[in-house]
């Protein structure tokens, strides 16, 4: 595939987060691996609270339609309470198979202490129900704010691992698809 469209979206809504910061910086590695990016900031999308009586609400058909037109999707997120943040799990219960099946999906979460493992297993698992492939390198940044600083990661080798998120997502964009999982088959809501 030349030229893969990455498309990365961030769950926190923070002028200065440190997951917008180490999202753009995986986006530049997707960039510098050949790709074509795209930053999508949910700020600027009306997303209420997902009712699946009115699954098009808002901006819904927007978002839908950019994450459709993407070769690969980054999702970045804040380790809010042991989980990902709520900003993008309302985008992500706009989107469904249309979206994400077959898609290659790069996972990144950041938090204020410890690792956020639990964000990048949730993260994980919709996206697996959703058929998507989820790429097996995933960053975590535990102690942001001593990790960001000036809108840059200081240590070497997490500027690398985020760096290579975004190559990956590059390198794999057109990786044949996986058979359909079971968590897909119960998931009759993203049908």
């Amino acid at each position: 595939m030349s030229d893969p469209h990455v498309v990365a979206i961030t769950g926190s809504l923070r002028e200065t987060s440190y997951t917008r910061i180490a999202t753009n910086r995986a986006l530049d590695g997707a960039e510098r691996a050949g790709g074509t990016t795209e930053f999508v900031d949910l700020r600027e999308y009306d997303l209420p609270i997902f009712d699946a009586d009115h699954d098009e609400a808002g901006d819904a058909a927007e978002l839908t339609e950019r994450i459709r037109g993407a070769d690969a999707v980054l999702l970045g997120t804040p380790m809010y309470h042991g989980s990902y943040a709520s900003p993008l799990k309302t985008a992500l219960d706009y989107c469904g198979f249309d979206e994400f099946e077959n898609e290659t999906v790069g996972l990144l979460a950041v938090s204020g202490g410890g690792f956020p493992t639990p964000a990048l297993e949730h993260l994980r698992s919709v996206c697996r129900a959703l058929n998507a492939w989820v790429l097996p390198h995933q960053v975590a940044i535990p102690r942001a704010r001593n990790e960001i600083e000036d809108g840059e990661i200081h240590d070497d080798d997490l500027d690398e691992r985020t760096l290579v998120l975004g190559r990956r997502a590059v390198q794999y964009a057109d990786i044949e698809a996986d058979p359909d999982s079971f968590e897909s088959d119960q998931n009759v809501g993203a049908e």
